[in-house]
């Protein structure tokens, strides 16, 4: 991909492209009914989007995409993370 529109969004974003790539990494290859791992890639897309996940709203992120156990959407996690914190 071009260089400069990475450069371009991370200086919109504030984050890397390393750690957007590592994080996609990370979901492409995580097993979403490991509970462990799904709070693992929640805590890191909060910390990307610099906000406080409350253990609280982890527990009921977590609980979300363990019961649909094969798929994640950084969307949906981002949008309950933006409404709750």
């Amino acid at each position: 991909m071009n260089e400069s529109l990475f450069k371009k969004i991370e200086n919109k974003t504030g984050v890397s492209m390393d750690e957007l790539f590592a994080l996609a990494n990370a979901i492409q290859h995580a097993n979403f009914q490991d509970e462990r791992q799904v709070r693992k890639i929640i805590r890191k897309v909060g910390r990307l989007a610099k906000k406080d996940v409350s253990q609280q709203l982890e527990d009921q992120i977590a609980a979300s995409i363990l019961k649909n156990g094969n798929s994640l959407n950084v969307g949906d996690i981002q949008r309950m993370i933006d409404k709750n914190g």
